[in-house]
């Protein structure tokens, strides 16, 4: 751990907010950088991003703009709390939230994850990607409520 970096994912939501203040936390504890990563699902629908849009390519582009925006926006208020030579790198990935957080972990030190993000009953109905990553991550996982 003392080597390598704290993966933080992030879906937006208020408890993923929460779960980046410990990311900060670990990452100067330990001394290393952290990768913030936020997954594009495409089971979600332009509605979950509060994006109106008219074709599949606006949706696309609207989303990607949202995504590029928060994550910058992120990325700075991390970066204020982080000791003087450490660093935020943010990363976005597309396809199953679970699989793309085990696939960028397979080299971090420690996730730092939210218990639950956005909410919505296709949430409720499907699988929590917290418990997936806690279940399967070859890591140390910090889970936050």
């Amino acid at each position: 751990m003392r080597t390598q970096e704290v993966l933080c994912p992030t879906d937006f939501s208020a408890t993923a907010a929460h779960a980046l203040n410990y990311a900060v936390e670990m990452a100067n504890l330990y001394h290393v950088d952290i990768r913030l990563l936020h997954v594009v699902s495409p089971a979600r629908s332009a509605h979950c991003y509060g994006i109106a849009v008219d074709t599949p390519a606006t949706l696309e582009q609207q989303l990607a703009e949202f995504v590029e925006t928060k994550m910058q926006s992120l990325q700075l208020q991390m970066q204020q709390g982080l000791a003087v030579g450490l660093k935020v790198k943010c990363i976005v990935r597309h396809g199953d939230a679970s699989e793309e957080i085990l696939a960028e972990s397979a080299d971090a030190g420690m996730i730092v994850i939210a218990s639950h993000g956005s909410s919505g009953l296709v949430d409720f109905l499907k699988h929590h990607v917290s418990q997936d990553v806690v279940r399967l991550a070859k890591c140390p996982v910090l889970v936050v409520k």
